[in-house]
Parts: C-alpha cells; sequence; structure tokens
C-alpha cells in the first residue's frame, strides 16, 4: 500500500465509542493507516461521540474511522453525524466498520454515514477508500 503524494499526510481519527471494549480490529486499522504514510489519531477506549467529533476538530481531520463491535451503531453513528454537521463538518469523512447488519448499514449511509467495512475486509480496500474520497472531496 502506498500513499500518494500530498502536502501534508491525510490525518484520520480511529475512534472506539461508547462501551465497547474490544480495539483490536481499530489497532489494525491504525497500523494498516500509518503503514500507507497517512496521520492516524487513535482515541482509545470508551469515548462518547462528543469527545471524537472535538477531539477530531482539534485534530483538523479529513475522516473519522469508528470501530463497532457492540451493536450500538445505529445511536452513536446517528450521534457523531449529527454533532458534525453542527460543527460545519461537512467535508470530514465518517466511516467505519463492525458488526453492523447490512440494513442497519443502508439506513446509516442514506443519514451520510459514508461506507462502512465489515469484518475481513482487505486493509487495502479501507486505505484506497479513503485515499480516494480525501482526493475528491478535500483536495490539499
Amino acid at each position: 500500500m502506498t500513499a500518494i503524494k500530498r502536502n501534508r499526510p491525510i490525518r484520520v481519527l480511529v475512534a472506539k465509542v461508547g462501551l465497547d471494549g474490544h480495539d483490536r480490529g481499530a489497532k489494525v486499522i491504525a497500523s494498516a493507516l500509518r503503514d500507507a504514510g497517512m496521520e492516524v489519531i487513535y482515541t482509545g477506549l470508551r469515548q462518547t461521540p462528543e469527545m471524537v467529533v472535538q477531539a477530531a476538530l482539534q485534530e483538523d481531520v479529513d475522516a473519522i474511522g469508528i470501530s463497532i463491535l457492540s451493536g450500538a451503531h445505529n445511536t452513536i453513528f446517528p450521534k457523531v453525524i449529527t454533532l458534525m454537521k453542527d460543527a460545519g463538518m461537512n467535508d470530514v469523512l465518517l466511516t467505519g466498520g463492525g458488526i453492523i447488519p447490512d440494513k442497519d448499514a443502508e439506513e446509516l449511509n442514506n443519514l451520510g454515514v459514508a461506507k462502512l467495512f465489515p469484518p475481513g475486509t482487505e486493509m487495502a480496500a479501507i486505505v484506497h477508500y479513503i485515499q480516494d474520497w480525501v482526493s475528491t472531496n478535500r483536495p490539499f
């Protein structure tokens, strides 16, 4: 996985929101994004949606990736997208992954959440998705 040359690295905030204490997948994703030349900020466990959006604002990120295995995706993603809109973060990608049924993922996409990645997705697919989205929506 090679990074596209830009004026600065793509900045991605990787977050674990809520009581979900399983962060191995988030750490693997963070490592893959770093290996692809992205700057990654990992929030750690048990973050609130407010904490995630505040950190994203402070770090001036291009993308937020939320890892959810707890089943709280229908609560967490809508809250995060609302907070992002309220903060004027209309040009920041909100993506994520975990155990999210297709029907729920489709409903979240309709709310403005971008592509959601299920377990087993190849790291290259996630890297390329973020690179392509940022290249199209956040030129720098």
